[in-house]
């Protein structure tokens, strides 16, 4: 579990330094970001669901989706490149107008995602629930301010 947590919080920290721009435009650096969105939605809505009671708890489903949120919660970052705010995005271009404020919630975001697949290793129902909590608070405090309605 240690080495877990100390895997996956240097990989937060370093994939920030390392983001390489191979987009041959703007529309395939919105598509790749949706897709990730789209993959981290699945996974995080899943889980919502079993806490919500509207599907049995699989604590195993529910460990291998936390998992997938925090692997996933690095990729969209990378699609953010100057110019893709115009488009087919929900991407508003206050994210390029505040960087520092968008990237500092990205890594939030990562962050609890990564607490929250750690979390769900363990049997404690009330962790779990607080970190998916801190994980949608994350998501939903960059929503509120850089996506559109």
């Amino acid at each position: 579990m240690k080495k877990l947590l100390i895997a996956m919080t240097a990989t937060v920290l370093l994939v920030p330094s390392v983001y390489a721009n191979n987009f041959k435009d703007t529309e395939h650096a919105i598509d790749y970001r949706k897709s990730a969105f789209g993959l981290i939605a699945y996974n995080f809505g899943d889980m919502g669901a079993m806490l919500k009671g509207k599907k049995d708890f699989d604590a195993a489903v529910f460990a291998s989706r936390a998992t997938n949120v925090a692997a996933l919660s690095k990729i969209p970052h990378e699609g953010f490149i100057t110019g893709s705010d115009k488009g087919d995005t929900d991407a508003l271009a206050k994210i390029w107008a505040d960087k520092a404020d968008f990237d500092s919630k990205m890594t939030q975001f990562q962050e609890n995602a990564a607490k929250l697949a750690i979390a769900a290793q363990g049997s404690d129902l009330g962790q779990i629930k607080d970190a998916f909590g801190n994980t949608g608070q994350s998501c939903k405090g960059c929503h509120d301010v850089y996506k559109k309605d």
